[in-house]
Formats: structure tokens, sequence, C-alpha cells
């Protein structure tokens, strides 16, 4: 069936390359309009103090809006902004410009799929068809090689299943125009009034790496890691990096928002593989993408158990909920200096390092034994490639309540920074009231004699907290 005019809902997808839901509306309509809906839901603060969406992380997903628009307007076409509950607004307006269908991308977790059946409900009683299609994954829920109930809990075995037995779908063009319905929506909003509320944001330092929204920036970070700089074809050897902007490709704020598709990744890979080289670099990207998809797939399978304190192993709860401490966490102020240093980066890019994310969920989880969903909830704040699934996934896993055959995913601090940073440059680089110390020295201020830290003006306990646990344990 052909309908006359329809509502393309981007969501999580603010993309026109290997966008199934647009050119599937485009296909299936004589005219549509792109439509967005800035939530209030997903501004409002949490029960802990700190809003669901940080500044930083809006501030990305401003840009992501603005460069989509930009460029529907380049193909004819406009994305309308609206600010309220789209479940509540968007039949609405449906019924008022006279679109037979809205057409949107179909998400996993309930808050997102509690909008989804409300939207459908209101529409189908007002006589407006939707559409939805699976498209946040590498391996279309559909080519599994089992239901997504009967999924392995094991990460390992679902990779070995997908590998052999499910492939992995062609991406689609982008539109090469769109039949966009010249009609006025009230409450439309302008760039300007986007981007108001935002405020001021400081300037980031330098070697850190700025992270722009949008489609054509995901592209071009894509472009300059494979092609540009050749930097694909060490990326397992680099991927623990800590400090500077190519020691990972960093692709994951493009792909939380849907900038960039995860099969536009896997394609150009596969390009790299036969044109430049093939190697377990390669293959490893390739890993963490499928790494990305059993979140999303567990997230369904197990629903709201994700969120839960217990977990999907439903494993008692018994964590500490003291507020005092998590807040010197949150704050980069536990006085340990690796830990200290990640959550600084944190709060001041909104992105963190694979290696520091697990060193500080570790610390929370296990020497502070505060409740894991308190740090998981502060990530989803903080930062800019929160994705509901991964972030949520990852910190039951670190819990010991997800997906982990182990038992016990205790890092020990020190030797994860002697092992990842030895001369405590990134350290330094993030915590200048211990700059002045050289070398590994950094990472244990609390062992130095007193003078020589007095010499270098440093005073634990004043300059410098004192550490929140006994270090010695480490060492």
């Amino acid at each position: 069936m052909k309908f006359k005019r329809s509502i393309i809902w981007f969501r999580n997808d603010l993309r026109l390359r290997d966008n199934v839901t647009l050119l599937e509306g485009i296909a299936r309509s004589e005219e549509i309009i792109p439509v967005y809906f800035l939530d209030p839901r997903h501004f409002e603060k949490t029960e802990l103090g700190f809003p669901k969406t940080g500044k930083l992380r809006h501030k990305f997903l401003i840009e992501s809006l603005l460069n989509l628009r930009a460029n529907l307007r380049r193909k004819g076409a406009d994305l309308i902004i609206l600010n309220g509950k789209p479940e509540e607004i968007l039949p609405e307006v449906a019924t008022s410009i006279d679109a037979q269908a809205i057409f949107f991308s179909q998400e996993v977790t309930s808050e997102e799929t509690s909008v989804e059946k409300a939207l459908e409900q209101k529409s189908w009683a007002k006589g407006i068809a939707t559409e939805n299609y699976w498209q946040s994954t590498l391996y279309h829920i559909d080519d599994l090689p089992l239901p997504v109930g009967q999924l392995p809990e094991v990460f390992t075995q679902f990779r070995k299943n997908v590998e052999k037995l499910s492939s992995i779908r062609k991406e689609v063009d982008a539109p090469k125009s769109i039949p966009y319905a010249q009609i006025e929506i009230p409450n439309s909003l302008s760039d300007e009034e986007v981007k108001n509320g935002l405020g001021e944001l400081l300037p980031l330092p330098n070697k850190v790496m700025k992270f722009d929204g949008g489609e054509c920036r995901g592209m071009e970070r894509l472009e300059s890691y494979f092609w540009q700089k050749d930097l694909l074809k060490n990326y397992k050897e680099t991927r623990n990096g800590l400090l500077g902007k190519d020691y990972s490709s960093k692709f994951s704020p493009w792909l939380a928002l849907g900038c960039i598709s995860p099969r536009t990744i896997y394609w150009e890979v596969k390009k790299y593989e036969k044109e430049r080289k093939k190697n377990s670099s390669t293959y490893w990207l390739v890993f963490e993408l499928i790494w990305r998809d059993y979140f999303r797939f567990i997230c369904k399978k197990h629903g709201d158990k994700i969120f839960q304190v217990e977990g999907i192993k439903n494993q008692r709860d018994s964590w500490r909920r003291d507020r005092a401490d998590f807040l010197r966490w949150c704050e980069g102020k536990t006085g340990v200096p690796f830990v200290d240093a990640n959550m600084r980066e944190l709060n001041t890019t909104g992105f963190m390092s694979n290696r520091g994310r697990q060193n500080v969920a570790s610390f929370l989880v296990n020497d502070l034994n505060i409740d894991w969903t308190w740090g998981a909830s502060y990530f989803e704040s903080m930062l800019i490639d929160y994705d509901v699934c991964s972030n949520w996934g990852n910190w039951m896993y670190v819990g010991g309540v997800g997906n982990d055959p182990r038992e016990n995913r205790y890092f020990n601090i020190l030797r994860q920074a002697k092992n990842y940073d030895r001369e405590g440059e990134f350290v330094r680089f993030w915590i200048d009231e211990l700059a002045s110390i050289e070398g590994f020295d950094i990472h244990k201020p609390h062992e130095l004699p007193e003078n020589f830290l007095r010499g270098k003006r440093i005073e634990i306990g004043k300059t410098y907290p004192e550490a929140m646990v006994e270090m010695e344990k480490w060492s």
C-alpha cells in the first residue's frame, strides 16, 4: 500500500545513509515529513540529582540534529523539531496534516518501547497506520540463528553462532531525493531555538579529541581513521590507550545516536581488508560491533531486569548507598589518581576510554561496594556515546550480575596503571595538582615522603584528597 503523506519519526537513527526506515517511508509514500522530538523526560533530573541527559551529551545531540536537518535540506526536505512527548503530540500532528502513516525505527528497552506502543494505539484509534523497522544492529534480528528468547547468556557462544550461521545485510544508499511535503507545522523549532538552554561549555584542552555530532562528522572520522591515517591496521594493539585522539576508533558517539550505522562501518572494514590489509585488528573492530549487538539482544531478551540491582542473575542486593562517597567518585576526588584522572576526563569531555571505564567501574563496585546502578546512571548522564544497552549491559557485567562466566571482575588499579600509564602521562594531564610528580610515582602520591610533597606544594588531604581505600592492597 502506498500512502499519500507520511511522517518519518527520527529517533536514534539520525542519518540518511543506510537508513531503512527513511527509504521505506519514501518508497511507500507520495510525500513525507521528517520529525524529531526533544522529549522533556530525557532532560529531567534523576533520583540521584543529576540530569538524565547532561550538557555534553545534550550538545552532541543538538549538533547531530542540526546536521541531519542540513543534510535533509540539501535533498529538498527539512527536519521538523518539536518539544514534547511523541506519543501525545505525533498522532495529533499527523491528523492535522492528513498524514496516513508514521514510520519509525524500533528500540528495545522499556522507556522507548512504551512510547512506541502508546503512539501506535493513539495513531490506530485515529486511523493512522504505523510502520516500524529494525536497524540498530550489525546483524538483523530476523537473521539470528536463534530466537532472541533462546540466545545464550555467554557472549562467546553468541558470537560463534552468528559468525557461523548468520550473514550481514548490505547497507542501503542515502536517498537521492526526498518528496517533501511543504506544510507549515506549528511550534517547530528553529536552529537557534534548538540550541537554547544548553548554556556555555568550557573549551577542551589540547590533546583531547573534540567530538562534533552528526552524520557528516561521523563519516569524516571513519574516513580519517581508516584511510587518511591508516590506523585500523593497528587497532587491536592501540585500543587500550588512554590519551590522544587516535588510539581507538572512537566511533561510539556517532553509533549511539545512529549518525552512522554499524553496517556502514562493517562494509568499510571489508573494503579496507580488500584494498589495504586484513589482520587481527580489522577483525577486532568487527568483534566490538558484535559485542554491541549482543548487549542489545540481551536487553530485548531480559527486559527491565537490566536496570534492576539484582541484574539478570537475580543476585541478592548487598550494596552500599553512601551518597558522599559516590559523589567523590563522580567528581574524581577519590584520592586514587588513576580513577580520578579518568573521571575528570569524563566530566570534561563526555568521553572515557574503554580501559578507563572498566577501572572506574570496578573501583566503584568492588572497592567502594556502591550500588552499580548508581554508576550506570551517572554514565547515562555524562557519556556522549551513551547507548542504553551497552551502558547497562557493561555495568551489569562489572557488577557481577550480568553476562559473565567469571564471578569476580576485580581490577587491581595500580597494576592497571602500571600496564597502561607507566610513566603517569595520562594522570599528569588530567590532575593538575599532582602534575609536578614524575614517572609512576604520580599514581601513589600517598607513599611519597612529606618533605618531598611539600617541596612540590602538594598536601595530601588538602591539595589532593586522602585515598578512599588502602592502596597498599594493590602493591
